[in-house]
């Protein structure tokens, strides 16, 4: 396996927690009883909540994400688009991490000195982070390392998936458990409704907000002692578009550059 292919699959691990996105949202939720101080929500089957919550979701123009589980130090915390645009951090604990902006076509990554170091052994990983320290990577999605790694900018995609209905259960399969309105609390400044179910040893629950349009705001899902959770802010905001500096960028021909030198 060459250098450049060990990185490009280690940006993979690091993208890969945008999956559970998918996993939680496109649960199927069943409806349960409400309970006080819900708002407009009060009125509302737990079933009409998480579908209005899901319309949300798949409507909304541009979000912010941020996710984290237990199972894996893959963190993402991107502002991303429909148009494909993105700007943010996809990190992995001690194994590193990359800032990334993505406008159209045209990518940039700046990788930490951990992570080069986690992925290119001993003198290569540390020549490599002396020689890009500070330094953004820029290329176009054209380029098989950079377009792996702007997967994770495809809000458009997230939606399609979020969208497709669960797969009702086979014939004489029993029904799935009923969603549970839980009491009302705050995230992150918001007023929010949980929205709980519980199967086969596995926990779910989705946050929605109660004023105003009716976001997710949280996602959780827990099993086996591990948990991952989803958070969802800045519904309708532009991604910034601050690009790095010609000063600060390298064409990513220097990446090739590196590693066929070493």
């Amino acid at each position: 396996m060459t250098s450049r292919h060990r990185s490009a699959t280690a940006v993979t691990a690091l993208t890969c927690g945008a999956a559970l996105l998918g996993v939680v949202a496109c649960t199927g939720l069943a409806a349960a009883s409400g309970s006080g101080g819900e708002g407009d929500l009060a009125g509302e089957s737990a079933q009409q909540i998480s579908d209005d919550a899901l319309h949300e979701l798949v409507t909304a123009q541009s979000l912010r994400l941020r996710t984290e589980n237990t199972a894996d130090p893959t963190k993402l915390d991107l502002t991303l688009d429909r148009a494909g645009n993105c700007a943010g951090t996809i990190s992995r604990g001690t194994l590193g991490r990359i800032d990334l902006v993505k406008r159209g076509d045209q990518v940039w990554m700046k990788p930490d000195a951990a992570f080069w170091k986690s992925q290119l052994p001993g003198s290569r990983g540390t020549a490599a982070a002396d020689t890009f320290k500070g330094r953004y990577l820029h290329g176009t999605t054209d380029d098989p390392f950079l377009q792996q790694l702007s997967r994770a900018c495809d809000l458009a995609g997230f939606q399609r998936q979020a969208a497709v209905p669960e797969h009702p259960p086979a014939p004489g399969a029993t029904p799935a458990p009923a969603l549970a309105k839980g009491a009302p609390t705050v995230q992150d400044g918001t007023r929010v409704l949980p929205l709980t179910r519980k199967n086969d040893g596995a926990t779910q629950t989705l946050y929605v907000a109660i004023d105003g349009p009716h976001y997710p705001r949280k996602l959780t899902a827990a099993s086996d002692h591990e948990t991952g959770t989803i958070l969802l802010s800045d519904f309708g905001r532009p991604v910034p578009v601050k690009i790095p500096a010609p000063g600060v960028t390298l064409d990513i021909s220097a990446l090739n550059e590196q590693m066929q030198g070493t």
